[in-house]
Order: C-alpha cells, then structure tokens, then sequence
C-alpha cells in the first residue's frame, strides 16, 4: 500500500476511533440536556458532511466530503464522495469499510468497532454514558459545545466536542494523542422519515480483498 492510499484511510477510519469527567452534575445543564434530546427524539436521520483534518498548528492537512445516514440502533452509512471514495455501512451486526480506490473491504463486529467512538456519539443511543464524560464548554460561534471524554482511550482519540444549534448537532471536533483535530461540519437535510433499508447493506465487491478483524 503507498503512503497516498494509507493516509485517506486512516482518516475515514478516525469515525471510528475511541472518544475532566463532568460526573453527574453534567446531566442538568443545557448541551447535555438538549443532546441527550436528539439521541431520544431523532430515531433517523440523514444529510450531508464535510470534514477538515488540522495540523496542531492549525494547518489544514485535508479536505473530505460526503453524505451520511442513519436509523437507531447501530445502522448508519458514511459515505465519502471527495477526494476519495470511501464508504463505512453498519447493518446492525457488522461494520464495513471499504476503501474503493485499494478494493479493500474491512469488516468488524459492530458492538467492538464503534464503542466508545464518535460513531457511538452521532448514530448510538441514550446510554452513551457508560462510554463518555461529559462536561459543558460554553457557547460560541453560535453553537451550544458539550464535551465528551472517553473513559477508554485505545485508539488515542483525546476528545471529541460537540457543537449543538437548536438541539441539532451542527459540528463536531476530534482531537486526537498528537494535537491534529477532525473538524466536521453537518447539514441535516431530513429527520425521521423514512430510509430504505438498502442503505445499511453491504454486499462485497468482486475481486475485494477482505480483512476481518
């Protein structure tokens, strides 16, 4: 595999990598208060994304876009359309990548993959709370930001803070063990309607090559 291959996968896999604890006083204030709302009252969802990955000195290193969808419990697609083609589906059991420039497929058991994870953030359900500490950290550049600090840390993800907008999440920034932060920016386009199912299946390409993890 060349460098130019490595890099991009790795960034599409940071959706899935790992996420001071607030304790139980976070449960009342207000970021909390209103994700806590969209995990229980938003059941779908789908719309579009664009990702920035920044140095620690605030350099963009990279540029993606794309589209994503889900429906509660553990069926999203994240689908990856620039600069490279790049697409994770979780059907309920499995999770799928598949790197379509490298006709690579890899597969993980859904509940290990996404643990802990920014995927565990957006398309999880209420009980993220045996997975994260969470704090309030104020408002600014409109947004209602929540902080999420994972209590396990084997991916190296440090903390990921979420930016809500009338109880929608509108951003959400990934700082990982060496300072460069995944800044995603989200468009919602529909709530609760409905999704054909087809989206969360993932059949292999031909001539794939699998890794099963």
């Amino acid at each position: 595999m060349s460098a130019g291959c490595a890099r991009p996968r790795r960034r599409a896999l940071l959706l899935m990598a790992v996420f001071a604890g607030a304790g139980p006083a976070a449960a009342n204030t207000t970021a909390y208060a209103e994700f806590q709302a969209f995990l229980k009252n938003t059941l779908s969802a789908r719309g579009n994304f664009r990702q920035q990955v920044l140095h620690a000195s605030g350099r963009v290193i990279e540029t993606s876009e794309g589209s994503f969808a889900f429906t509660r419990p553990g069926r999203f697609r994240w689908d990856v359309n620039k600069p490279y083609e790049q697409l994770l589906v979780a059907d309920g059991e499995q999770l799928h990548f598949y790197d379509r420039d490298l006709n690579q497929v890899t597969i993980r058991k859904l509940g290990d993959a996404i643990a802990s994870t920014p995927a565990a953030i957006l398309f999880g359900n209420d009980a993220i709370d045996r997975d994260f500490n969470f704090s309030e950290a104020g408002e600014h550049e409109g947004l209602l930001w929540l902080e999420a600090q994972p209590r396990r840390r084997e991916a190296g993800v440090e903390r990921i803070v979420i930016g809500l907008k009338a109880g929608i999440p509108e951003a959400m920034d990934v700082v990982d063990a060496f300072g460069r932060t995944s800044r995603f920016s989200f468009r919602m386009l529909e709530r609760n309607s409905p999704i054909d199912a087809t989206l969360f299946s993932f059949r292999v390409p031909a001539g794939a090559d699998v890794i099963r993890q």
